[in-house]
């Protein structure tokens, strides 16, 4: 990499500096932070760390940094890799990741929908990676709809390679005016935000529905769906589902020559087959073959605490995050539905302070078993719980949800907050 001018190198330190002490103290991980005071003292930091490095910038409502994680795994096959591992999504999060790897000929950062255009003209990154967009703390976000708007305008006649989502309607409109785009079909189980066209606004034809709950079948693979089931098309207009390279085939991927890649990883559910087919996507437009792909993200057991077992006086309580009605059907997916079930709901700034979405969630996969419900917006949830008929206990914490298990396993689905005071409570386990 080029040497940083003096005043790039001076903000750059004292970031890092910033972001030290940030750790030392208990204030955090030090991953906003250091960007802050970066960009204070050199607003152009961002350009200037991103120069003469290979970028993929990663975007999507749901995976965003299980799937950095995977990419970054993947690519360190080639050499040192930059990233913003505890998803600090925003420009003083990658300030802060490319300035604690300044030497790193690789960088791979998770970017929030929202700073996506952004983030790609400020570094002019040459791989983008597009995954989903559905509903999400709209009170900050807006409508998902502008959301591909901008991705679209921000990727027009940009000589970049983009990686996208070929089975979510609105990922393929975001990204389909990019110079060169990788299609992929890693499915859409949530499609209730992609009826319509956003072409021309005609309803859209859906070819059956993607999700198939934990032990359904599909065409005697668990979990499956077959090419025509993840097929759309416009009823009024042309636009309709571009043909993939790359394909979700169950517990495979099938790459552009037609082999089939078993997705043997450690990470559980079809969301994270999902996102494996995506990395090794990303990974072959950085020049790394799948069979040198594939064993590295097989090493990926937990992400930012996501998947993680913790222990309590013999309660083993398994952490899954779960942010917006897409983000739950996928917990429902890799749930145990043996075990009870802890669900917390908080509606702080990073949640979205607007929790009418637990109303799209059905919850009724969770009937039969015991399940508990904590979080600051425990009586919302509870709420929901009644009218869909799911029995349920309150709780006052966590704390007293899991001290009301008997000692063995547990699951645990929080919200971004609650989940990261769960984290909290068990020393931020990854």
């Amino acid at each position: 990499m080029s040497q940083l001018p003096l005043r790039a190198q001076l903000a750059s330190v004292l970031g890092r500096t910033a972001a030290t002490l940030s750790r030392a103290t208990g204030r955090g991980d030090g991953s906003v932070i250091g960007g802050r005071v970066g960009l204070a003292l050199e607003p152009d930091l961002l350009r200037k760390l991103a120069q003469d490095r290979k970028l993929a910038l990663v975007s999507a409502t749901n995976g965003k940094t299980t799937t950095t994680r995977l990419i970054t795994s993947a690519l360190q096959d080639l050499g040192d890799v930059a990233t913003n591992a505890f998803g600090a999504n925003m420009p003083a999060g990658h300030v802060s990741a490319l300035s604690s790897a300044k030497d790193a000929p690789y960088g791979v950062l998770e970017v929030d929908e929202k700073y996506l255009p952004e983030v790609v003209d400020t570094t002019g990154a040459g791989v983008i990676v597009l995954m989903n967009l559905s509903r999400d703390q709209m009170d900050r976000a807006a409508e998902i709809w502008l959301l591909a708007q901008k991705w679209r305008r921000a990727l027009a006649g940009r000589n970049v390679h983009v990686i996208a989502n070929a089975d979510d309607p609105l990922v393929t409109w975001g990204a389909s005016t990019a110079a060169r785009v990788t299609w992929v079909s890693a499915g859409q189980p949530w499609k209730e935000d992609s009826w319509c066209c956003p072409e021309c606004g005609g309803p859209l034809d859906r070819k059956g529905l993607d999700y198939v709950p934990p032990g359904g079948h599909v065409s005697g693979v668990p979990g499956a769906t077959t090419q025509a089931e993840n097929d759309w098309a416009c009823r009024e207009c042309t636009f309709r589902r571009p043909e993939p390279s790359w394909i979700l085939d169950g517990d495979a991927a099938i790459d552009p020559r037609g082999q089939r890649w078993a997705l043997d990883i450690q990470l559980p559910g079809r969301a994270n087959r999902a996102n494996a087919v995506m990395a090794l996507a990303t990974a072959e437009a950085f020049g790394l073959p799948v069979e040198r792909a594939l064993p590295r993200l097989r090493e990926v057991r937990s992400v930012a605490g996501r998947y993680t077992t913790v222990e309590r006086d013999g309660r083993h309580a398994r952490l899954l995050l779960a942010k917006n009605p897409a983000g739950w059907l996928e917990a429902f997916d890799v749930l145990d539905p043996s075990l009870p079930v802890i669900l917390s709901v908080n509606a702080q700034g990073p949640d979205g302070r607007d929790t009418s979405w637990l109303w799209d969630v059905d919850y009724r996969v969770l009937r039969g078993r015991p399940v508990y419900v904590t979080g600051e917006r425990r009586l919302d949830l509870a709420l929901r719980l009644e009218v869909a008929d799911v029995p349920f206990q309150l709780a006052g914490s966590f704390g007293q949800a899991l001290a009301a298990q008997p000692p063995g396993k547990v699951d645990v689905i929080a919200n971004y907050t609650a989940f990261q005071q769960i984290r909290s409570e068990f020393g931020r386990a990854v």
